[in-house]
């Protein structure tokens, strides 16, 4: 046995501690981005935002600006966007493809099977314009904003005079809210002005060009400013949403007056700007009260609030997530550095605390976009300022909508998936009419982009046909169960299993040479197999995921004591799945033939056949040596993704963490933290902003530190020497444990496992450990030195240290 369980005296003080102080660094200096100067362009302000409502915070000195954003606020409208030949064309396409004619394959695809429509644009909202006045010499100027309050702040002097801004999203009030103080009566001069999104030319992918989005501006009897207005159309549809937005203006002293269109204060002691918005979103089941009336509702009730309560109830809320999870990675004389100045020389400073911010960064900006009863986080979670966002700021669904939640449920931010899981339900509805419309088929199926109104064909020429996206989803409702155990969530979410499962029973067909079950036509995300050639039969991703998905599903169908007949069809259809395959340069192949060495882009961006080492655990470098040795040797060929978008070098530091390679996860992260990647605001994307890398790259944090594969936990499995000391609390793993962990000299010094429901636990470590326990423990014996196996009870904590 590689381990000693031993039971000793004592109660649940472990256990029972209170949550982080004010959330694990919520008033921490170092949890904080900070600067010495205004925004002056969008990708240098600071992101506010409620799961629903979002704010960019510029700071300006004269003008302030907040560029808004509405979850729902989407050009177009409901639509079928199946192609109607389609059915009737697969059959050939897949025969064509089985002949290796994939030209002919592809170009039947491009004209008789890729849908007509494309997704619509996320679009925004408007801008709130504050003039201030011109009030001379600024000093002692500062704008921050605080992870751990989900905060902005700006501060300035002027001559005696300190001004101080506070802007916040409120979740429990859904308002934005901004307060400006002075710490002088009597010196507050504000302008107040609303408009709408601003207009655009021809978007690069367009087929005709855009129109400006109508909208208007007017001061209503109660003196609200109140913007109303449409999306854009696109592409000759018009627009089905409407929106409203209403700002109230509430101060102490001063003089009121308005405009037409604005609304003004002079000699106030203290002013405090509410906004909400509204719009008509689900138009196709409209109840209840339409977007004026819940604009003013909303409004009038945050309005009855005083603001000291606003605050503390939000930061209340904010802290409840945020604060579960704390992290200590060492620090350096660069954390005492402006946030711009660090992503600048973040190439050549050694800057560990960099990496715990960066992880903080992205736990506050899933927890921003994505909250119960939101939208799920887009391409750029909530936050936009085009009317024609690059690739729509939609829902991709082969990588970059998954990448944005895999730190949702490790992080203890278990919540913010609910959104997630409202977008599968979605999918599903109308993923169940594309599998009936195109493939003549039972369940449902989603391809690889979707948007607010849930299209489930394929999009956007051959890389569109990709039937795995609904699938992918799949993996994330059942990793919502095997973190949480909840068996009530379990049955809600199985018929989405089953259905996605019945799609793919219908649909699969075998492959003429090898007999195995195989997707066809489908592509390996969106790789070329030959030049400008896409278009395949079972590439390994899909087999991967069709794996896991056959597999949760029967495992949640036998949990939940439910079709015996499902679970045998399926464990059959998984028998007779393609394995793994290794190819002539070592490699793992990406597809069924060996063409990994000789395809047109041997850097590619996509991964794709290294979802079986995450997120999915099937190649695994204890359980699957020689699997995983393929997999390393596939990354080897792709190259580091130097030159490639934020969240593929993400994804490589995530990779490189999950096949034990420290250093090469910690180089690669500092690839992704170069300032080629990241803007001023450590927003990802220096030609345009997507999110995923965000989100992505504190997971390869996660994974450097604590790994949950199957029923297994790791502890420290890539700790690079550059973190040598340091510590992390509150992580979660599979089976409903949370972990703490704290290291010297890049040593374990000691950890503890809290067991919330009782479950067997299994703790690999970085050398033979002894567990220490309140509660009565029984080991169970393992013949590898540093994996510890032991019965636990609900609700107990065990402390293991390197003996």
């Amino acid at each position: 046995m590689g381990a000693m369980v031993a039971a000793v005296a004592g109660g649940l003080a472990d256990f029972a501690r209170p949550a982080l102080a004010d959330g694990g660094g919520a008033d921490d200096e170092s949890a904080r981005l900070w600067y010495s100067a205004p925004a002056s362009r969008w990708l240098e302000a600071l992101p506010i935002g409620n799961g629903r409502l979002g704010a960019m915070v510029f700071g300006g000195v004269d003008q302030e600006l907040l560029q808004l954003n509405e979850e729902t606020i989407t050009a177009g409208g409901p639509h079928n966007p199946v192609n109607p030949a389609a059915r009737d064309a697969l059959p050939t396409v897949r025969q064509l493809i089985f002949e290796g004619r994939y030209d002919e394959a592809q170009q039947l695809a491009r004209d008789s099977v890729v849908s007509d429509y494309y997704e619509m644009c996320y679009q925004p909202l408007g801008n709130l314009r504050i003039s201030s006045g011109d009030g001379g010499e600024v000093a002692d100027y500062v704008r921050e904003l605080d992870l751990g309050r989900a905060v902005a702040t700006t501060r300035l002097r002027r001559a005696d005079v300190t001004f101080t801004r506070e802007s916040f999203v409120s979740p429990v009030h859904q308002a934005i809210v901004l307060r400006y103080t002075a710490d002088h009566p009597g010196e507050l001069d504000l302008d107040v002005a609303l408009d709408g999104p601003p207009p655009v030319g021809k978007p690069p992918w367009a087929a005709a060009p855009t129109v400006s989005p109508t909208w208007s501006t007017t001061v209503d009897a109660s003196g609200d400013l109140v913007l109303t207005g449409n999306p854009s159309p696109l592409f000759g549809v018009d627009a089905a949403i409407r929106f409203v937005s209403r700002v109230r203006l509430l101060t102490t002293g001063g003089v009121r007056t308005r405009t037409a269109d604005s609304i003004s204060v002079r000699g106030a002691d203290e002013a405090v700007l509410l906004v909400t918005a509204a719009t008509n979103y689900p138009v196709d089941r409209p109840s209840g009260p339409g977007p004026d009336a819940l604009a003013l509702t909303r409004i009038t009730r945050a309005a009855a609030v005083p603001y000291r309560r606003l605050l503390a109830d939000h930061v209340r809320a904010h802290r409840e997530l945020y604060g579960r999870v704390s992290i200590d990675l060492g620090t350096s004389a660069a954390a005492s550095l402006p946030t711009d100045q660090r992503v600048k020389e973040s190439a050549t400073l050694d800057d560990p605390a960099f990496a715990a911010l960066y992880f903080q960064y992205g736990r506050y900006l899933l927890i921003s976009s994505s909250r119960e009863g939101s939208q799920a986080a887009n391409l750029q979670g909530i936050w936009n300022d085009r009317v024609a966002p690059p690739w729509q700021s939609n829902y991709t669904l082969n990588i970059n909508t998954e990448m944005n939640y895999w730190l949702a449920e490790p992080t203890a931010l278990a919540e913010c998936v609910e959104p997630l899981v409202g977008l599968v339900r979605g999918l599903a509805e109308s993923g169940a009419r594309t599998a009936r419309e195109m493939y003549g088929a039972r369940g449902w199926v989603a391809h690889h982009n979707s948007d607010l109104w849930r299209g489930t064909a394929a999009y956007d020429g051959p890389q569109g046909i990709w039937p795995m996206g609904g699938a992918w989803l799949c993996l994330h409702l059942w990793d919502r169960y095997d973190y949480g155990r909840d068996r009530a969530y379990l049955a809600d979410v199985y018929p989405l299993l089953r259905g996605a499962c019945e799609f793919f029973l219908d649909t699969l067909v075998s492959h003429p040479q090898h007999g195995w079950l195989v997707t066809n036509p489908s592509n390996s995300p969106e790789n070329s197999h030959h030049s400008g050639q896409m278009l395949c039969a079972g590439p390994a991703m899909d087999t991967q995921i069709l794996r896991d998905l056959f597999t949760n599903t029967a495992r949640a169908a036998q949990i939940l004591h439910t079709d015996g007949d499902l679970r045998r069809r399926l464990a059959e259809a998984g028998e007779r799945l393609a394995p793994h395959q290794i190819g002539s340069a070592g490699q793992l192949q990406e597809w069924l033939e060996d063409w990994d060495t000789t395809a047109p882009e041997p850097a590619h961006r996509h991964v794709s056949h290294l979802y079986a080492v995450y997120p999915s655990g099937q190649i695994d470098v204890h359980r699957t040596p020689a699997l995983a040795a393929a997999a390393r040797r596939s990354l080897e060929l792709r190259g580091e993704g130097v030159n490639d978008d934020g969240w593929a070098v993400a994804l490589r530091a995530i990779l490189w963490a999950r096949l034990g390679d420290a250093e090469r996860a910690h180089q690669t992260l500092r690839l992704l933290f170069a300032p080629k990647r990241h803007n001023p605001n450590v927003l990802n994307g220096t030609t345009y902003y997507q999110i995923d890398a965000n989100l992505g790259g504190p997971t390869a944090v996660v994974e450097m530190l604590l790994q949950s594969v199957g029923d297994e936990v790791r502890l420290l499995p890539a700790l690079p020497a550059a973190w040598a000391q340091g510590s992390v609390r509150g992580l979660r793993a599979r089976g409903g444990f949370v972990v703490d962990a704290a290291w010297r000299a890049g040593r374990l010094d000691t950890a503890t496992l809290t067991s919330r429901f009782g479950n067997r636990a299994r703790v690999r470590t970085p050398g033979p450990v002894s567990v220490t326990s309140h509660a009565r423990a029984r080991a169970v014996s393992h013949p590898e030195p540093n994996v510890v196996e032991f019965d636990t009870v609900p609700n107990a904590v065990y402390r293991l240290e390197l003996r």
